[in-house]
């Protein structure tokens, strides 16, 4: 074995040389350079000092000494082999290896061993015992089957049997029945005219045991004395009294009919069969929709019969569509029978009981709006309260959804909601002004009173919210506040100093001149108010707005009207449902809990909730999602009774308007829950006779290769607002060659659909009259034929222009000019109140008085 020196060792450890022979000196050993030989016992030395130098033990006596030696041994001998007469010799080297185990290490692997073969056969055991209890759970489950199919055939055999012994009880009592008005009648008929009189026995073919051609007679007993008839059965006679008849006929029908046992208390008198003299009406529940088959069902009719009533309505269904509370009403009630209100589910009713907030109110932060025109400093001044800038990061400085924040003032806490304010968000204003407490409306002093600032103006009176007016760009010199005060005035806002209701605050988002006098506007107006919350009890408040995070699922950005949401909370909210994950503030820190009018992020849904959804946290995740999944069970009903048969008028109306309207097809994927909804109304409003706006799909998050496979199959324009699609989505989309836009701004989503829907609208050719002229004389050509010698009196008449030639205000030709001249000379165009000569081309039944009329053919493309 080679020695090993202070450099071997240092590059087989991997360490420097100069610090291995400085571990070495601490350790008490002393070596003059790196090429000196290390020792096993200094090497176990220093193993020894780096272990006390890093807080580690000595090790045990019994780790130290090696758990096994092998011994090499070499030996090289030489042989002399004898080849021919010479002599070769060879060496020869022989290697041997030995290994000795201690024998308490081979002991102990020999334990191990067994340990591990008892556990496999323990574990094969264990294995085959559960295999057997299945197969019996299995042979006893097969079992309980066929007792189960058994049981039911039998009670189904019964069930027939006793239907058909009940439909026979019933037709043999009822020819009693018969029987006895007829012996009624002829006991009646005998009294009055003081002699018998035979009577025929109408009997039922089958009933009885009388020949069928033979009129049987019955013996009719009367007060006085016993007269006698012929015998029904031929052989003797039947005595009956009044009103025994019916007994005894009844008893004569049930042994007419061998092997039927007769029906217990089926037999006259008080306990006879009596059949039905109205029909039966039932009542009906009914909720807000219902299937025809399950009302088909509760009615007790056959599925088919509700059909055809609701046929008759104009309503055409099939038996599995799904029909709406009102209609269900007036089929029930056409069929006559009750329709009564079904009673609320059982879990929404739990919810509204679980959810009533009681306890102690206390005064709560005021939930500030702030509405306004376009560019008229709304996220500017919120941003001077805030420090920080929002809407760096908006597409054009423009707020594309509503963004929720609570600001610490030195008047108190106060939660502003930040809305948009150009047109095709009209929908989230209204939903911001009904979260709110106070609606501030920003209006530039330099611009005045514009649309959105009047639709904000409405948003608040119809949320009864008061108003405060912030007279937003003092700062510029064309500032002209008192413009924006008349304005405001002519829409019923009146000033304060006007004498109005209203406080109008001139403000300046860039100097923060004025800011602390809205602040202070807005505290004094929430003090008016008294606003109060319960603190202390389970979460409700509204969701703001949602969307899909890649990284984070389902966000929604709730705002707390009562309670306080914490984390770990069970929350429905609208058809989603949950746990809160964790919950964030404005500025992306986490927060434990959030209380009443503090907006926060939360995360842990189980999917998006639409903007605007009410959420309440539930005492248990069971609670919660038997809740979401009724709504939206009712949910599913009511889409699938918009997407039901049509009436018959829509349908006379689709037949009437023909193959002529076009019809496009979007799928709109956006960012938030908000914009899906503003981009779906305000494209579906671009609708009109000539073509329709068709939204396909909409909906929250990247475009998936779903959304592409459903817009190739729809050939839908797929619209992607503030979001992108996957690689899988493009291949789809560059397979099917789909017209796929990216859009930041919804002015932009507007304007290219209208030139899409445009360019399928096509063109549209349209005749403009751009010249009159009068034929005043009539001359022969040779070479043109008839010229007429015309004066132009309205426009200009080109030569390269098709014309018409009118007589009595009445077109007798139409064609295109051979020639047009001014004196000798070929000219393009003769202009009003010129003299010309005209030659029509191939036509030559010109006269005096006759009109030549120009024109041209344009074509106009079809706008919306």
């Amino acid at each position: 074995m080679s020695e090993v020196t202070v450099r071997t060792l240092a590059k087989l450890v991997g360490t420097p040389v100069d610090k291995l022979l400085e571990q070495l000196a601490e350790a008490g050993m002393s070596f003059e350079g790196p090429d000196q030989v290390v020792t096993p016992t200094e090497k176990m030395k220093l193993l020894g000092f780096l272990r006390r130098t890093h807080g580690k033990a000595e090790p045990a006596a019994e780790d130290v000494a090696p758990k096994q030696i092998t011994l090499k041994r070499r030996k090289v001998q030489e042989i002399t082999v004898a080849a021919g007469k010479s002599k070769t010799t060879v060496a020869v080297e022989v290697r041997q290896k030995r290994t000795y185990v201690k024998r308490e290490l081979v002991e102990e692997q020999d334990g191990q061993k067994l340990e591990r073969e008892e556990a496999a056969r323990l574990l094969a055991d264990s294995k085959l015992r559960q295999e057997a209890e299945e197969a019996h759970l299995r042979e006893q489950e097969k079992k309980r089957a066929e007792e189960e199919a058994a049981r039911k055939a039998k009670e189904e055999a019964e069930r027939a049997a006793r239907e058909a012994v009940e439909a026979e009880q019933r037709r043999a009592e009822e020819e009693a029945a018969r029987l006895a008005a007829e012996a009624d009648a002829s006991a009646q008929a005998a009294r009055s005219e003081g002699h018998t009189k035979p009577v025929e026995n109408r009997r039922a073919p089958g009933h009885g045991h009388g020949h069928p051609h033979k009129p049987a007679r019955v013996h009719v007993r009367t007060d006085d004395a016993e007269e006698d008839v012929g015998g029904r059965f031929g052989k003797g006679e039947l005595h009956l009294s009044k009103g025994g008849a019916a007994r005894r006929g009844s008893a004569k029908a049930k042994r007419g009919r061998p092997g039927k046992e007769p029906a217990r208390g089926a037999g006259g008198g008080q306990h006879a069969f009596s059949k039905p003299t109205a029909p039966m009406t039932r009542e009906v529940a009914i909720g807000e929709n219902i299937i025809v088959a399950d009302l088909a069902q509760k009615l007790a009719m056959k599925g088919g019969e509700v059909v055809k009533a609701l046929f008759k309505m104009g309503v055409m269904a099939t038996i599995n569509q799904t029909i709406d509370h009102d209609t269900a009403v007036l089929v029930v009630e056409e069929l006559g029978h009750k329709a009564v209100k079904a009673s609320e589910n059982d879990a929404e009713t739990a919810l509204i009981a679980h959810t009533e907030v009681e306890g102690e109110k206390r005064a709560r932060p005021p939930v500030v709006t702030i509405m306004g025109h376009v560019d008229h400093g709304k996220t500017s001044l919120l941003d001077y309260i805030r420090r920080t800038k929002v809407a760096s990061g908006e597409a054009g400085g423009i707020t594309q959804h509503i963004g929720a924040y609570h600001v610490k003032t030195e008047k108190g806490v106060i939660s502003f909601l930040d809305t948009p304010g150009h047109a095709a968000f009209t929908q989230m204003r209204a939903r911001g002004a009904k979260l709110t407490d106070i609606v501030v409306i920003v209006v530039a002093a330099d611009d005045g009173v514009m649309p959105q600032t009047i639709e904000a103006i409405q948003h608040a009176r119809a949320g009864g919210v008061p108003i405060i007016v912030a007279l937003n760009k003092m700062d510029k010199s064309d500032a002209n506040p008192d413009n924006v005060k008349q304005g405001m005035a002519q829409h019923e806002v009146t000033p304060e100093e006007w004498g109005g209701e209203t406080p109008f605050v001139p403000v300046s988002a860039k100097t923060g001149m004025g800011v602390d006098e809205l602040l202070d506007a807005i505290s004094l107006q929430a003090e008016i108010m008294e606003l109060s919350a319960v603190v202390d009890g389970r979460a409700q408040g509204v969701v703001v707005e949602s969307s899909l995070d890649k990284g984070r699922g389902p966000v929604a950005t709730v705002l707390v009207q009562q309670g306080t949401l914490k984390k770990g909370d069970y929350v429905v909210c609208g058809t989603q449902f949950g746990r809160v994950r964790a919950l964030f503030n404005e500025s992306g820190s986490q927060v434990d809990e959030a209380g009443p009018s503090i907006p926060v992020l939360m995360l842990g849904l189980s999917g998006v909730p639409d903007a605007g959804d009410d959420f309440v946290v539930v005492e248990d995740e069971r609670l919660a999602k038997d809740v979401a999944q009724q709504r939206e069970a009712k949910r599913r009903e009511s889409r699938l009774v918009k997407q039901a048969g049509n009436r018959m008028e829509e349908i006379m109306a689709a037949m009437g308007q023909g193959a002529e309207q076009q019809v496009l097809n979007l799928l709109i994927k956006a960012d938030v829950q908000g914009s899906v909804e503003a981009l779906r109304d305000s494209l579906t409003d671009l609708s009109n006779d000539q073509i329709k706006i068709n939204v396909i799909s909409s909906g929250v998050g990247g475009i998936t290769e779903s959304d592409a496979t459903l817009a190739a199959a729809s050939k839908a324009v797929v619209i992607g607002f503030n979001v992108r699609a996957d690689a899988a989505a493009r291949r789809v989309i560059e397979t099917h060659g789909l017209d796929l836009r990216y859009f930041s701004i919804i002015y932009d989503v507007i304007d290219q659909v209208k030139q899409v829907a445009s360019g399928l609208l096509g063109v549209e050719v349209r005749e403009e009259i751009i010249g009159l002229a009068e034929v005043r004389e009539v001359f022969r050509s040779s070479k043109f034929g008839a010229v007429a010698g015309s004066i132009v009196v309205e426009g200009v008449v080109r030569r390269t222009k098709p014309i018409r030639v009118l007589r009595n205000n009445k077109v007798i030709f139409e064609g295109e000019l051979e020639s047009l001249r001014r004196f000798k000379e070929v000219v393009d165009e003769v202009r009003n109140g010129t003299e010309c000569g005209i030659a029509v081309k191939q036509y030559n039944d010109v006269k005096p008085g006759d009109q030549i009329e120009c024109y041209e053919r344009i074509e106009v493309q079809r706008t919306l």
